[in-house]
This record gives C-alpha cells, sequence and structure tokens, in this order.
C-alpha cells in the first residue's frame, strides 16, 4: 500500500445520521485506539456545539514504542504498537477497523493567520460572497516544508462591523475575513501516516492535538470568552486558544513529563523507571511542611537492592519544580510571543497526562497569570473510569472532531476529496481500486 503524502479532508458529520467512528491517539508515551458509536442528540447548554453523543463501544491502549516527542523515530516499532492498541479495540467492541482519524501532536505545529477582503457594493451578503472571501484567504500556499491540517474562520467584519458569526445576508461595501490556518512538519505527518498504513488502515484525518484536547475539555461558554488550553504530554507540550467560539491559535515545543522523570532520574541517580514511579507515587510541584520529614526509598544504580537508600520527599519536590517552572515559562512566553495571550482572557485549562502532577494548576495560575483548572473529557459515555482522566482529552477529542468539521474551509482543488466519518470506507475504496487496476 502506498502511502499517501497529505491527509485527506474529512467530509462534515450530518446532524441527523448515526455514525459509527475510529480514532488514533499516537503519543510519545501511549497509543490510544477508540472505537464509538455517535448518535444525534437535542442540543445542549453547555456543550452547545456538540451535534451527537458519544458511546465508548471499545478502547485499546498500549505503551508507545518508536515514537519521541511525538514523531516517528522507529517504523517498525510504532507499527507493532498500533497493531496492539487497534486489536485490543476491535476485540472490546467486536468489529474491525478500517480507518482512523489520527492526532498530530510533535510535528512542530504552528498558526498562520491570513485576511482577505472582497468586494460588495452595498447589497446583500451570499453564500458566494462568503465562499469568496475565504477562497481568498485560503489561497496563501502552506509554508515549504509544511502540511496545513485545520483552516479555521475566527472572523467576519462588514466596515466597522466586527466579530459577525454569519455575514449572510447583511448589507455593506466590503466584507472582510480572517482564516487561523494550523499546520505542521510534511515529513513528521507523512512517517506518522505511513505507520498507520502499513497497519491496513486508511487515514481518514489529521486533528492538531492541542485543537482536539479543548474540543473535549472546554464547556462552549469558555471557548466563547476566551481561553488558553496547555496540553502537556510526555514528549511535548502544545498551546491552543480558543476565542469566539473558534480555534484561534495553536503552537508546540518539545519538552514533557518525559523530561521531569530524566531530570529525576539524574538527579537521585536512579533507573528511568524507578524515576517515572517516584513521580507518580510521591511527585509534586509544590513543597509543603511535611516534606523534610516523609523519606522515600530509592533504589540507586549499581548499588545494592536489598539496601535502599532513603531520602527526603523535599529532595524530589526540588528536583521537579525547576523543570515544571521552565515548562509554563515557555507555554507562557510562546502566548505572549503570538499576540494572542489577550484572546485567552483569564481562562487556562492544563490537560494531557502530565497536567496530573500535584500543585501544577496552582504553579500555573503564579506563573501565567490566571485562572486554572484540570481539563477533563466531557460528555462521553461508556468511558472506563481510567480513561476519564487528562490523558486521554487528546483521544476523546477526536471524536467530537467531525461534528466540528464543518467549520473549516479549504481552498477547492488543493485538498483530497473529503471523506466520510464512517471508520469503514478504508476497506471499500481499496477493492474499488483494486478492481479498477485488476480488471
Amino acid at each position: 500500500m502506498s502511502a499517501r503524502t497529505t491527509p485527506p479532508r474529512l467530509r462534515p458529520l450530518s446532524a441527523r445520521r448515526s455514525a459509527f467512528l475510529s480514532v488514533l491517539d499516537v503519543g510519545t508515551s501511549k497509543i490510544v485506539c477508540l472505537i464509538a458509536r455517535l448518535d444525534p442528540i437535542a442540543a445542549s447548554e453547555m456543550l452547545r456545539g456538540r451535534t451527537h453523543s458519544c458511546r465508548i463501544l471499545g478502547i485499546g491502549h498500549q505503551r508507545s514504542l518508536g515514537i519521541k516527542a511525538g514523531a516517528v523515530v522507529d517504523l517498525e516499532e510504532a507499527e507493532k504498537a498500533i497493531r496492539l492498541a487497534v486489536d485490543a479495540a476491535e476485540r472490546m467492541a467486536g468489529v474491525q477497523v478500517e480507518s482512523v482519524i489520527v492526532t498530530a501532536a510533535g510535528c512542530r505545529l504552528a498558526s498562520h493567520l491570513y485576511d482577505a477582503k472582497v468586494a460588495i457594493g452595498g447589497r446583500a451578503v451570499t453564500e458566494g460572497d462568503v465562499h469568496r472571501v475565504l477562497e481568498a484567504c485560503a489561497s496563501h500556499a502552506a509554508p515549504r516544508g509544511r502540511i496545513v491540517l485545520h483552516s479555521v474562520p475566527t472572523n467576519f467584519a462588514l466596515g466597522e462591523i466586527q466579530n459577525i458569526r454569519d455575514p449572510k445576508g447583511m448589507v455593506g461595501d466590503d466584507l472582510v475575513a480572517a482564516l487561523n490556518v494550523v499546520s505542521c512538519d510534511s515529513a513528521a505527518v507523512r512517517n506518522l501516516m505511513l505507520a498507520v498504513e502499513r497497519c491496513h488502515l486508511s487515514v481518514e484525518a489529521m486533528v492538531a492535538a492541542p485543537y482536539a484536547a479543548g474540543l473535549s475539555t472546554l464547556v462552549d461558554d469558555e471557548a466563547e470568552l476566551g481561553t488558553a488550553l496547555v496540553d502537556i504530554g510526555c514528549g511535548t507540550t502544545s498551546v491552543g486558544v480558543f476565542s469566539g467560539g473558534h480555534l484561534a491559535h495553536v503552537d508546540a515545543f518539545s519538552m514533557g513529563g518525559n523530561h521531569i522523570t530524566m531530570d529525576i532520574a539524574r538527579g537521585l541517580n536512579i533507573r528511568l523507571a524507578d524515576a517515572e514511579r517516584l513521580k507518580t507515587l510521591y511527585g509534586s510541584c509544590l513543597p509543603s511542611a511535611s516534606d523534610e520529614r516523609e523519606s522515600i526509598g530509592i533504589m540507586p544504580v549499581g548499588e545494592d537492592p536489598d539496601r535502599p537508600v532513603y531520602v527526603p520527599k523535599s529532595q524530589l519536590v526540588r528536583i521537579i519544580r525547576p523543570r515544571v517552572e521552565e515548562m509554563l515559562e515557555f507555554a507562557r512566553d510562546r502566548l505572549k510571543q503570538s499576540g494572542f495571550s489577550s484572546l485567552a482572557g483569564h481562562g487556562l485549562i492544563l490537560t494531557g497526562g502530565a497536567s496530573q502532577l500535584p500543585g501544577l494548576a496552582e504553579e500555573a495560575k503564579r506563573i501565567i497569570g490566571k485562572q486554572a483548572r484540570i481539563g477533563r473529557p466531557l460528555g462521553i459515555k461508556g468511558l472506563p473510569e481510567s480513561a476519564k482522566s487528562p490523558s486521554f482529552s487528546a483521544a476523546i477529542g477526536l471524536l467530537i472532531y467531525p461534528q466540528m468539521a464543518k467549520a473549516e474551509r479549504f481552498r477547492l482543488g488543493r485538498a483530497a476529496p473529503p471523506q466520510a466519518a464512517t471508520g469503514t470506507h478504508g476497506y471499500v475504496a481499496r477493492v474499488g481500486h483494486w478492481l479498477k487496476t485488476s480488471f
């Protein structure tokens, strides 16, 4: 099977139809496959943007192999881990997965804001006018070596009237539109798609990790008023800004929970597996009065395993805190440099596996200067307790993305034909191609 060079575009999910969906979250620490049934629902007051309820039918997660900082570094190992995760989900759901929606996390995510203006001449704006101005925005080519993942309209204006949601039917002389184009490194995306397609799966779409995490953890009012989301994974931290109900900005840098683990291993001279266990059981970024009195048993490398060495918990906190501060300062500075910090208002959502470190929300409030909370997946049925954590936010967001895909606009002729989000079209497409080429 030959790999695609660009991710396909996803056809919007019909608000009146049920669908089965398969998604794949490929991270540095774990790979998650989810199979779910989506059924139409009435509008919710808290999650007004969602048109369907999601019920998990199958879930499979596997320790990640061949992935570093969210990118494929060993194709065979990555393929093996993906196969195991998908197989576990298939067995639980009792179905066969043919295609998946995939996250893009460690692919050097970045946002580019483009705007354009078309003359209206004082008449009412039509659907064709909206299409023309968005076409003009999307006509900008992606930077060399980059692939466009998302193209989201963030603002329309008619003369002095700004922040128009839907300009159709309104009158004015000029229609102005702004488009947030999210791109990523093309080589990283192609290798990730290749790893998935080697498992005899087709990729229906790729979604930026902070966008997916935001879709699962933010309520509509947070996305409307302005909120920054910081998704702290094992190998990467990504930042997303939501404002006016739209994704306004995306950024990412290669630092995450694994860097904390390595600091602990070096600082205490212990194995990485032991450092991860200490971080999970005793880790914190805030010191307390009892830390000096509480002792932790460690096994230094090369020492007698029957004679553990005891160190105060305060020593562990002193190792963890500087790295956490560095990550949060990076996120703060990236937000300021982007110019979108003001759009985020006073809200900050922390999600991802490494966000579960005790005291992280308090440190984020101190360093970034916004009210912070830990973001967990909202409004999903059938999730086991182990999956109701921030580490599954991006995976759950992939199930919600098809409900939001209708908001995106791509230049005609630049993208592959949109694919239906069914999780089963890949097999039919491959059989059709085989018939055409063989007879």
